[in-house]
C-alpha cells in the first residue's frame, strides 16, 4: 500500500482545558492527511478537478477510530495514510496517527468520489462517480 505521512504540532487551541486533545481534531487532521495522500499521488485540486472532470473532493461514506493514546499541547504527530481497497464506487483509507513510535488513534474512512448532482434539485446534492482508473493508479 502507498502511503503518505502528514505531520502537525497540536496547538493549545486543539486541546480542551487539561490540554489534551479535543477528539474531533483527530478527525479534521485525518481529513486534511487524506487530501495530502491524493497531493503527493499526483491528484490535482479539487477546484482544477471540478472544471476538468466534474469531481468535487472524495468526501466520506462511513469512518470509524481507535483511541490508544492521547495527545497534548506541543506534541509533534505524524499521520500516515493509504488506501487499503479500492472499490468501484469508494475506496477505504487507512490512518495511523503517531507521536514518534506510539500509536495514538487508528482511523479507517470509506470515501468516494463525488460530483455535484445535477437534477435540479437540491444545489447541494452529490452523488459517487466510479473511481477513476488513472488517478487509482497514481495512487497505487
Amino acid at each position: 500500500m502507498n502511503t503518505h505521512t502528514y505531520t502537525l504540532r497540536v496547538e493549545f487551541g486543539d486541546c480542551d482545558p487539561a490540554q489534551i486533545v479535543w477528539f474531533p481534531n483527530f478527525f479534521r487532521w485525518v481529513d486534511a492527511a487524506s487530501r495530502h495522500f491524493f497531493v503527493q499521488c499526483g491528484l490535482p485540486d479539487w477546484k482544477v478537478s471540478e472544471r476538468e472532470r466534474g469531481i468535487i473532493g472524495t468526501p466520506l461514506a462511513d469512518t470509524q477510530a481507535k483511541f490508544v493514546r492521547p495527545a497534548s499541547y506541543g506534541d509533534v504527530l505524524q499521520i500516515e495514510s493509504g488506501v487499503s481497497e479500492w472499490r468501484r464506487k469508494s475506496f477505504v483509507m487507512k490512518h495511523v496517527i503517531r507521536r514518534a513510535d506510539l500509536v495514538l488513534v487508528e482511523v479507517t474512512e470509506v470515501r468516494v468520489f463525488a460530483r455535484r448532482k445535477g437534477d435540479g434539485g437540491d444545489p447541494h446534492a452529490i452523488e459517487a462517480v466510479a473511481v477513476p482508473e488513472d488517478w487509482r493508479a497514481l495512487c497505487e
